[in-house]
């Protein structure tokens, strides 16, 4: 497909016209992802009203507000406040500040598809305005938000150092994960594949240096944590009892079921098509001898509950269709062989897929963890035959959009009429 360099105004409208509905959905407290209201008005309002008045003490005794997200970005919107302004304008001002991730994305998506249509990859890009993640932690300010914006922007320096091989962006690109850590933690993790990628690709003294630098600036995140003893990542959550009291669960099954269907879910736009289902099928042929026993061992270990809350779409439809986890299980076994064809074309796959599923410790899994962070990953990181095939054929667009929109009925459904 030939690329066209320029925006179209009718694109430039529909960016419009989501922005747009991000105000409203703004004006009238939209909330799609249930908690992030609660969250805002529970969580955070405390310690940017006491970080605005007493700096050191909030710091010192941050775990205190049993928050399990950084200070790094409350810190920053305790700024706001200590000038004056009122929590909504500090909201709407996080609201655009928050479209940066737009524009982060779109990067990376002209630098990696240079020679893809413009316009098809804005689009992409702007559809993430239709998350509900995304809507949500918006307009109620989150910062595991801004930690994926940081994030991407880190991608965005991978990307070009996969094709240049110059060493400012390899360091860059790791100093900028710092970054994002420090602002939202569970982007740590990535690190892991920073060093698998870049260990072959650079001289071992730039990568001994890499190491280095990254224990050096991890020195006060651990001297805050553990010597401060302000541990605010043993904040309790749902799920928490006398054997884990802050709700962390080691259980592999449940979170290989979970977030696996969560991956699922949210490539479905990409992976519902004649071409992939034919190689989905030729694949589980190959895998099936390790797919079978890999399922049944999790369903015999798999115990979340729904009180835990959260637990990706096809839990949550299981439940409430069934009252067991029938339907879970169905799919979480078409899910466990989507991974394995996504492995099988590149073991890069395979690590992304592994710290997705390492970041998250606690027993609660939810949505909000892996969206829009997939689609970033899909476009950006991961390796596979179905994104040139999406991206060659522009009405696979339509499938995007239907998509989010169908999460969003989804999401409307669920919290009016099964959480009140």
């Amino acid at each position: 497909m030939l690329k066209k360099k320029t925006i179209t105004n009718q694109n430039i409208y529909i960016f419009v016209t989501l922005y747009i509905s991000l105000i409203i959905g703004f004006y009238f407290g939209e909330n799609l992802n249930f908690g992030s209201r609660n969250d805002w008005f529970g969580a955070n309002i405390n310690p940017i009203k006491d970080f605005s008045n007493d700096f050191t003490a909030t710091l010192l005794n941050y775990e205190m507000y049993n928050h399990r997200h950084s200070p790094v970005y409350l810190i920053f919107l305790s700024l706001f406040h200590k000038i004056g302004l009122p929590y909504d304008l500090i909201r709407f001002i996080h609201l655009n500040f928050s479209l940066i991730l737009i524009y982060a994305f779109f990067k990376c998506l002209k630098f990696k598809f240079n020679q893809i249509d413009l316009n098809i990859l804005f689009l992409i890009s702007i559809s993430i305005l239709l998350s509900p993640t995304l809507r949500s932690l918006s307009i109620w300010p989150d910062t595991r938000l801004i930690g994926l914006i940081i994030f991407t922007f880190s991608i965005l320096d991978f990307l070009k150092f996969q094709q240049s091989k110059k060493l400012f962006l390899f360091y860059r690109s790791i100093l900028i994960l710092i970054f994002s850590s420090y602002v939202s933690p569970n982007f740590s993790v990535f690190i892991i594949f920073y060093f698998i990628y870049f260990y072959k690709k650079v001289s071992s003294n730039n990568f001994i240096y890499a190491i280095f630098i990254c224990i050096l600036l991890s020195i006060p995140a651990f001297y805050y944590l553990f010597v401060l003893d302000v541990n605010f990542l043993l904040a309790k959550t749902p799920g928490a009892n006398e054997f884990s009291p802050q709700g962390f669960n080691l259980n592999i099954s449940n979170k290989l079921m979970i977030i696996s269907t969560i991956i699922f879910f949210h490539l479905l736009p990409f992976i519902l098509n004649k071409k992939f289902l034919n190689g989905l099928v030729k694949s589980l042929k190959t895998n099936f001898l390790y797919i079978i026993p890999l399922f049944l061992v999790n369903i015999i270990f798999f115990n979340y509950k729904n009180d835990f809350t959260g637990g990706g779409v096809f839990f949550q439809l299981s439940y409430y269709l069934t009252k067991n986890n029938f339907i879970f299980y169905f799919a979480c076994f078409i899910s466990f062989c989507t991974m394995a064809y996504f492995i099988k074309s590149s073991y890069v796959n395979l690590i992304i897929f592994s710290i997705l599923i390492l970041s998250n410790i606690q027993n609660t899994i939810y949505h909000k963890y892996f969206d829009p962070l997939i689609l970033i990953l899909f476009f950006t990181i991961i390796n596979h035959h179905s994104i040139k095939d999406f991206l060659n054929k522009k009405f696979n667009l339509v499938y995007l959009y239907l998509f989010y929109l169908t999460y969003i009925l989804l999401r409307f459904v669920k919290n009016t009429f099964f959480l009140y």
